[in-house]
């Protein structure tokens, strides 16, 4: 029904996703908390695909915040044994849709064995050329933007630059998202309406879009349904629509 409706000259190049509700997912189906990890990894499977299928360029999923190694020792072992278990499942279907898998977040936090296996199928996939799909992992976007201020505060210190030389583009340049361009879209499930320290640099001039929906109930449907709904939208970057339209 919505893929009918999209066009290539409307396509999003970057959608950024908050994959939310996996845990209240669970409980409405009076299951424990993994199993709606689980289910949502099957839904990362099913969106990476679509994207690829529609030829986005790049597909962020905030995977697993700084924030959520608060969580419970057995939810979090938990999540770290799937993610080496869906490292080793997805690497035949990343090959097979071209995809490059890139990473942002502070991965020295992660179990020895995650890291290795995680870092490697990174490498694997280093020369597909379709979809980047971007893994935000250990990630917050308060801690992204200490670390490049402290990057920026080193290359003064040693009088690589000056202070006054200190621009946006300074600032961008020494995120981990230096070589990946800002989200057209950001898509959060669950029904929350919060950004939750992700992107907060980069999603300056996105569009949002909300949805009830759990992430593990986050159909291709529903994500075509966001896409057409991105292509309605006029961005103006703080122009007039008249300068838009010229």
């Amino acid at each position: 029904m919505y893929k009918e409706q999209l066009t290539t000259d409307r396509l999003p190049e970057h959608v950024a996703i908050i994959m939310d509700g996996n845990g209240r997912w669970a409980k409405k189906q009076g299951l424990a908390r993994v199993f709606g990890h689980q289910k949502g990894v099957e839904t990362v499977h099913e969106i990476t695909t679509a994207a690829a299928e529609l030829g986005l360029k790049y597909l962020t999923l905030y995977t697993f915040s700084t924030e959520n190694w608060n969580r419970p020792k057995e939810e979090v072992d938990a999540i770290m044994t799937l993610l080496v278990d869906t490292i080793a499942k997805e690497r035949p279907t990343l090959m097979k849709n071209n995809v490059r898998l890139l990473t942002i977040g502070d991965t020295n936090r992660l179990p020895d064995e995650a890291r290795k296996k995680y870092l490697q199928l990174i490498d694997d996939t280093a020369g597909n050329t379709g979809l980047s799909l971007v893994l935000a992992l250990s990630y917050s976007s308060r801690w992204e933007i200490t670390e490049a201020m402290k990057r920026i505060a080193h290359k003064v210190e040693s009088g690589e630059m000056k202070a006054d030389d200190i621009t946006e583009q300074t600032l961008t340049d020494n995120m981990t998202t230096a070589c990946i361009p800002d989200p057209d879209l950001l898509i959060r499930t669950s029904g929350e309406y919060r950004i939750s320290n992700f992107l907060l640099w980069q999603l300056a001039y996105s569009e949002m879009y909300f949805t009830d929906c759990y992430w593990p109930e986050f159909t291709r449907e529903e994500f075509y349904k966001a896409l057409v709904d991105y292509a309605q939208r006029e961005r103006r970057f703080g122009k007039t629509s008249e300068q838009i339209q010229k």
